[in-house]
């Protein structure tokens, strides 16, 4: 059994927690960003391979008290690096630190790398190549204030890139963020579906792939994981797993899921995402404005992720915006139940209905809440 950490979004812990149980992890942890649990590789390689919510998998090597850089060196270099990963593979360091005392998070950063570099030069007159851009192997080391772990990513590039975004915008919402929505919203396959501000795309592709069982990491090419460069690498698991999570997809067909958005070349972007994962025939994405569109069934589930209005000048365009959103939902979608994510607290008041539910969450550093409405016949705005 080994020690693992998963980091996610703030704000959906609870939920990667039950999806960390389901792939094996046993003694799960909630902590604020992430979830820690014990496992067999096994359970480490299915996380990986299932997760919809976790950014990484991460391997716990060494925990202890520091109060200075050399602590954090010595930490690093009582750890058998060669017996981990080939020399050959090349390397990087990644440093996240709350409250620590240590004045020069690179310094340390150097110091890590350094202990690496030593344990291989002993063992082997050779060291690690870095490589800051796309490495082999990543090093994390996570500081407290007294604290120290250093961890090995099994994953390599974040879980959330799942490798069918070629066409992106400006500020995309990460797909780990958008399936957590998706959980969070209560919808389930089969229930019809509508994003009318779908820009990219993101969460009708994170739908599509839930109604259809596709295992997240099944569409990573060979190699792209991260457990894969490792020195304890069983190819037979990895291989029996990913066949065991193709053989769960369900045969594909139209779904009731619905995109839209005001913008052709957003339209046009999601088109283009949907066709790369070979989704297009399955989803419908249409040119429309939202404050005038039809729902495309008698109730279901619409969730959407509008500006935030952090830019000079989109504060007053969204102030006259959200009340014809509120008129809008009112009129066109009694039976539905709405989701939107806002950074911007005002967005209940300024729509003019009353949010059923307010579920705080992060997307990225920002702040946000997913706001519910629940849209009846004869809604009416709140008094003022």
């Amino acid at each position: 059994m080994e020690n693992f950490f998963a980091p996610c979004p703030r704000g959906l812990e609870g939920l990667l927690a039950e999806e960390l149980a389901a792939a094996g992890g046993q003694d799960v942890r909630v902590v604020p960003g992430g979830a820690s649990f014990r496992g067999s590789w096994e359970a480490c390689y299915r996380a990986n391979l299932e997760s919809r919510l976790a950014t990484r998998i991460l391997w716990k090597l060494a925990q202890g008290a520091y109060g200075s850089e050399e602590d954090v060196y010595r930490l690093a270099l009582a750890r058998d690096w060669p017996q981990l990963f080939s020399v050959d593979n090349t390397l990087r360091v990644y440093v996240t630190a709350q409250r620590s005392p240590l004045k020069s998070l690179e310094f340390v950063t150097l110091r890590v790398k350094d202990a690496v570099c030593d344990r291989f030069r002993d063992a082997c007159d050779r060291r690690p190549s870095v490589d800051t851009r796309n490495p082999d192997v990543r090093v994390h080391l996570f500081l407290t204030d007294r604290e120290a772990t250093l961890y090995l990513d099994t994953s390599g590039e974040p879980l959330y890139m799942r490798g069918h975004k070629i066409a992106k915008i400006e500020a995309p919402l990460k797909e780990n963020l958008a399936a957590g929505i998706l959980r969070l919203s209560g919808w389930t396959p089969g229930t019809p579906l509508l994003d009318p501000m779908c820009g990219s795309g993101t969460f009708l592709l994170e739908a599509a792939q839930i109604s259809l069982a596709d295992a997240p990491g099944l569409a990573r090419d060979a190699g792209e994981f991260g457990l894969e460069r490792l020195a304890n690498f069983d190819a037979a698991l990895w291989r029996r797993l990913r066949t065991e999570a193709a053989q769960r997809r369900l045969e594909a067909t139209p779904l009731p899921i619905w995109g839209s958005d005001v913008a052709a070349d957003a339209v046009a972007r999601a088109k283009q995402n949907l066709a790369h994962a070979g989704l297009d025939d399955l989803v419908t994405v249409e040119r429309a404005d939202l404050l005038e569109r039809l729902p495309p069934a008698p109730a279901g589930i619409l969730i959407a992720n509008p500006p935030y209005g952090e830019r000079l000048g989109e504060a007053a365009e969204l102030a006259a915006f959200y009340p014809r959103l509120g008129d809008a939902l009112k009129k066109r979608f009694p039976g539905w139940r709405c989701y939107f994510l806002s950074a911007d607290p005002q967005l209940p008041k300024l729509i003019g209905l009353k949010p059923s539910k307010k579920t705080p969450l992060f997307n990225g550093q920002l702040e946000c809440r997913l706001y519910e409405f629940v849209v009846v016949a004869g809604s009416h705005r709140r008094e003022r």
